[in-house]
């Protein structure tokens, strides 16, 4: 069975979702580069952490620390949704 890959935006992402950033597509060369800066590079893995009331501005985990950034720059930024498995924590094993 092959198993189909989810693409969408950053901004799409609902809270606790983790995705692969596939690429930043951002005309203004300036926030593209402080983008870059600050790690949102093409592979890194990303998750949602929090979503401002009025849903701007995104808090995001990445790289072992959070970002905010504004919900337009994360519009420019395409991502593939990874499933990543539940465990049960409270299975026992003999």
């Amino acid at each position: 069975m092959v198993e189909k890959k989810l693409n969408c935006k950053l901004s799409d992402l609902k809270i606790g979702q983790v995705a692969k950033v596939i690429s930043i597509n951002i005309s203004n060369k300036s926030i593209k580069r402080h983008l870059l800066d600050m790690g949102i590079t093409r592979g890194v893995i990303v998750s949602i952490k929090k979503i401002a009331p009025m849903g701007d501005p995104i808090d995001i985990i990445l790289r072992g620390y959070e970002l905010c950034l504004r919900k337009a720059d994360l519009d420019c930024i395409d991502v593939e949704i990874i499933e990543v498995p539940r465990f049960n924590s409270f299975s026992t094993k003999s």
